[in-house]
């Protein structure tokens, strides 16, 4: 037979752990969600899916987050993190669509009004990605504002011929 110890009973003591799981399950749900809106809000933040070209497990595998708009770079948070940094950077300088596909069978997740963009970067010859590093799928609208965020020049940039 087990003995109890004397002291508050082990039924009090449980309703004491859930109530501390709750607070911080709600404390968490409390953080993500105003993570999301300072991301949103401060402007320049697109809502999108990545995949890596050829990744195995997770990152292999279309994730969905908000792209962040930068001078140099895209910052890509994923929607289910409380990082207030971005996990991926997508380098403005040399980014190249290398390729633009609509979903097919196996981009599960993706709806078929989404666009896939395949990206990569100019090789430090100047010549052009021989495959793809990243998948993004996005909007029509999210489309136009990226393939306008590379096209443009960071402000303070020097054209080179």
């Amino acid at each position: 037979m087990v003995e109890l110890l004397p002291g508050a009973p082990w039924s009090g003591s449980l309703w004491w752990v859930i109530l501390a799981l709750v607070a911080a399950l709600s404390l968490a749900l409390v953080v993500g969600v105003l993570r999301r809106l300072v991301l949103v809000r401060s402007g320049g933040a697109i809502e999108c899916y990545l995949r890596t070209r050829g990744a195995k497990g997770r990152r292999g595998a279309w994730r969905v987050g908000f792209g962040r708009y930068g001078t140099d770079d895209l910052g890509w948070f994923p929607v289910l993190s409380l990082r207030p940094r971005p996990t991926v950077r997508l380098s403005r300088r040399g980014l190249v669509v290398v390729g633009r596909r609509e979903p097919g069978p196996g981009d599960a997740p993706l709806t078929p009004d989404l666009t896939i963009l395949e990206i990569g970067w100019y090789a430090e010859d100047g010549s052009d990605p021989e495959e793809p590093v990243y998948e993004v799928a996005m909007g029509e609208r999210q489309l136009t504002g990226f393939l306008s965020w590379t096209e443009s020049m960071p402000p303070g940039t020097q054209w080179e011929a």
